[in-house]
């Protein structure tokens, strides 16, 4: 008898993002990059049950599951990833491309806290999860079989490259006003010092960017340091 396979599988959310990042643009390329970003994950009926997260405590980090729903629903077999300047084309199962037949992301984040006072929510840590992201499943992390350091990471084989990040007087002056301006200097800093920037512009030039994190919109540029060195300079942090 042949066995038969679906093509289709129904799927729902168990709960879905509140984050840092109210969009796209500034979000780390991979998850912990940012120790600063802070999310919550509200599970969602009737998956907001207390006996679900039962014993999840015990974990410090977790494996998500989620949709790129921000993302069109289509795919191509050839991407480019940003690690390689936004030029070169690798496969799509070679890359973490957004744009993959099913649109499915995993990001492993780190369980800062549990609270089940109304409902279940998730505090996590170091996540690149854009708000309204829809969560699929949660599974603990375990590093005794899911680490593995002398693993070959092709294209990817080591951390980006961090540059320096300045801030203008009226940048620090919004920021020494606001009662959350240390952990939101840190998220700036931490964000930037990635470039967000398309993969092509990784030099000095004079256009303002703007990149929404929490509630405000910083706005930066790229001029030249001392040592000729591109650096990211906040210019202002206004309200988003």
């Amino acid at each position: 008898m042949t066995e038969t396979h679906p093509e289709r599988f129904a799927m729902e959310a168990i709960g879905h993002i509140e984050s840092d990042f109210p969009d796209k643009f500034g979000i780390p390329r991979q998850p912990g990059l940012a120790p600063a970003a802070r999310a919550v994950l509200r599970l969602a009926p009737p998956y907001a049950d207390p006996l679900a997260v039962r014993g999840l405590d015990a974990f410090s980090h977790l494996w998500l599951t989620f949709v790129f729903h921000q993302s069109p629903p289509r795919w191509t077999p050839l991407v480019r990833p940003p690690r390689l300047g936004g030029n070169a084309k690798v496969g799509v199962f070679a890359s973490r491309s957004t744009h993959r037949p099913n649109r499915l992301g995993l990001s492993l984040v780190e369980l800062l806290e549990i609270d089940t006072r109304r409902g279940v929510r998730l505090l996590l840590g170091g996540a690149d999860l854009v708000s309204g992201t829809p969560v699929l499943d949660i599974k603990p992390y375990l590093p005794w079989t899911e680490s593995h350091p002398d693993a070959r990471s092709g294209y990817a084989s080591a951390a980006p490259q961090h540059l320096a990040v300045g801030f203008s007087a009226a940048a620090n002056a919004t920021l020494t006003a606001r009662s959350d301006g240390d952990s939101l200097r840190a998220l700036i800093e931490q964000v930037l010092a990635q470039d967000p920037r398309p993969a092509y512009r990784n030099g000095s030039e004079a256009r303002i960017y703007g990149v929404r994190l929490r509630d405000v919109d910083v706005r930066f540029h790229a001029p030249d340091d001392e040592t000729g060195m591109p650096l990211l300079r906040v210019v202002e942090i206004v309200p988003a």
